[in-house]
């Protein structure tokens, strides 16, 4: 089969340049958000007297994007993406207000909830509004651009918030998005009036509002059992797991959890690469810190890196659309279990300290290439009724993916090892998540035929 490049002009040609403006704004606000909140929550919770609670307006955030997601998938499923791409942008700039203009921490958390249930409802009718505006073979140029408008964020957000903060005040990091979000809700409204009306399928699953309850209270407390690794959390903890194992039974396609071939495959494969990447992400910093003795601002660099190498990956397979998905799932998730590799390697005071960048570099590259994969494959294997289901499906796999890492690697920090002196737990911890990868580039070595135009 002859490879042929992208056409031209996919993302500005008259029928889709609103729709492109549109996403690619909002993700981007809501990426910088996103970013810009952590480094400015120093300032804004002492402000607020909340230092207590300092952790609850990134908890109060998840708890919220996850049931946000899982009801916005069944809303989609029945009426389609349009409710929710307006409706999701309106409740992210309420909360940006409340949050901007919050006088204590119960009203931070109210905006932070806002917020977090704005973002989750775009998450999901964002990938149905580009399986419905963009074909096949036009998906994946859009993927590639929408990982570009997190890229930004991610290297300049954390600068731009805390200069900000220091000059402005951090109210400005919210009250500041407010007139983007605004256009951004505008350009949305008019790609919502051209969109043909929503037939809903008969046979369309509907996710239950109790597991999405129980599958949001099982990734707070795994996550927050993260957070706070001790004697107690392994309880609350395991307890949390097993809650969120018999949610996602109700919550994922069948045999998603038993990694069935085709769509349950994918749905998992977003879970099991999500994982394995934040695992990394997240114990990498403290890594360079105290293992290398790198200061805490360049302890961060590499994961600018990561964002960089993400990115042109991602542009690279937008290049290719007739590249075969399934073959670069499978390199996504080798490059990965790679940059795991040098990530155990990379954890040990005798190793050298600039392979950092190569792991993140290789990391983000595999990354870059298997999520729009898994994207694409998504829409591909998921009939047009259950679409809403599986997007929000996903999404969840990804965030227990992460949790599920994040809370393995405090375990065998505080069983092994201590923050100050990390390399035994970062060890088994790339092992573990490596070998996590090497299942990855398995399971995705099986397709059914059948897919969804």
């Amino acid at each position: 089969m002859t490879i042929e490049a992208a056409p031209r002009g996919v993302l500005w040609t008259p029928e889709h340049r609103t729709a492109t403006a549109g996403l690619l704004l909002v993700v981007t606000l809501v990426a910088f958000e996103a970013m810009g909140v952590a480094t400015a929550m120093p300032t804004m919770v002492a402000e607020l007297r909340g230092e207590a609670l300092y952790a609850w307006p990134f908890t109060a955030f998840l708890i919220a994007s996850v049931i946000a997601t899982v009801l916005s998938g069944r809303l989609a499923d029945r009426r389609g993406p349009g409710p929710a791409l307006l409706i999701g942008p309106v409740i992210f700039l309420v909360g940006l207000l409340v949050a901007g203009l919050a006088q204590n921490m119960a009203m931070l958390l109210a905006g932070r909830v806002l917020q977090g249930l704005g973002s989750g409802a775009l998450m999901v009718s964002f990938s149905l509004l580009i399986g419905l505006v963009f074909t096949d073979r036009e998906r994946p140029v859009m993927y590639a651009a929408n990982a570009a408008a997190w890229v930004l964020p991610g290297v300049i957000g954390p600068w731009i918030a805390g200069m900000v903060t220091e000059q402005v005040g951090w109210r400005w990091v919210f009250l500041g998005l407010v007139p983007l979000v605004i256009v951004g809700l505008v350009l949305l409204v008019i790609v919502v009036r051209r969109l043909d009306p929503h037939v809903p399928g008969e046979s369309g699953r509907r996710a239950g509002v109790l597991a999405a309850v129980a599958a949001t209270v099982g990734v707070a407390a795994l996550t927050w059992a993260a957070q706070h690794p001790s004697a107690a959390s392994l309880v609350y903890g395991g307890a949390a797991l097993v809650v969120l194992v018999l949610a996602l039974r109700g919550l994922m396609p069948a045999g998603t959890l038993l990694l069935r071939p085709g769509l349950p495959t994918v749905t998992a494969a977003r879970g099991l690469i999500a994982g394995a990447y934040a695992g990394m992400e997240a114990f990498l910093p403290l890594t360079m810190s105290t293992v290398h003795g790198y200061s805490v601002a360049m302890a961060g660099l590499p994961l600018t890196v990561t964002a960089l190498g993400w990115s042109a990956a991602s542009f690279v397979q937008g290049r290719f659309p007739d590249w075969s998905r399934e073959a670069l799932l499978r390199t996504g998730f080798a490059l990965v279990a790679v940059s795991l590799v040098l990530f155990t390697v990379v954890s040990q005071p005798w190793a050298p300290s600039w392979l950092a960048f190569v792991v993140s570099v290789v990391g983000g590259a595999g990354m870059g290439i298997a999520m729009p994969s898994i994207s694409l494959l998504l829409l591909r294997f998921s009939p047009l009724h259950e679409r809403g289901f599986t997007m929000s499906a996903s999404q969840l796999g990804d965030w227990v993916g992460a949790a599920l890492a994040i809370g393995l690697g405090g375990v065998l920090l505080n069983a092994l090892a201590s923050p100050a002196q990390p390399s035994p737990a970062m060890a088994v911890l790339g092992i573990v998540l490596g070998a996590v990868g090497v299942l990855g580039v398995v399971v995705t070595s099986r397709w059914p035929a059948r897919v969804y135009p």
